[in-house]
């Protein structure tokens, strides 16, 4: 069984940067696609970005691409999210998942593993 853990949630103000890290423990020999989903108040979880195994292919929504980086180290079993140039829209609940498949898809659907959450707030 895996267990992700998510870190590094906290306030910034607008055009500041945060970085969010999960670390994946338990059974991580699975070459699985991980990804970070993030739910507004008041709002369905949506999809953020994604990343194959070997960090060499990467998924971004368009509402965060150019802004956020989602990274992989293997050796420690986590992944990053670098967000810069935040935006109060960008307040959320942000989760880590691991997927059941190895493409990073972003339906959430296709991840069976999830994180507790980390929450990011953004004020102007």
């Amino acid at each position: 069984q895996v267990q992700l853990v998510e870190s590094g949630g906290g306030s910034a103000q607008a055009g500041g940067s945060l970085k969010l890290s999960c670390v994946a423990s338990g059974r991580t020999d699975r070459r699985y696609a991980m990804a970070w989903f993030r739910q507004r108040s008041g709002k369905e979880r949506e999809f953020v970005a994604a990343i194959v195994w070997s960090g060499a292919s990467t998924r971004i929504v368009d509402a965060v691409k150019g802004r956020f980086t989602i990274s992989r180290v293997t050796a420690t079993n986590t992944i990053t999210l670098h967000m810069e140039f935040l935006v109060p829209e960008d307040t959320a609940e942000y989760y880590c998942a691991e997927a059941f498949r190895g493409s990073p898809t972003e339906c959430a659907e296709d991840y069976a593993i999830w994180g507790q959450g980390t929450q990011v707030t953004v004020s102007s």
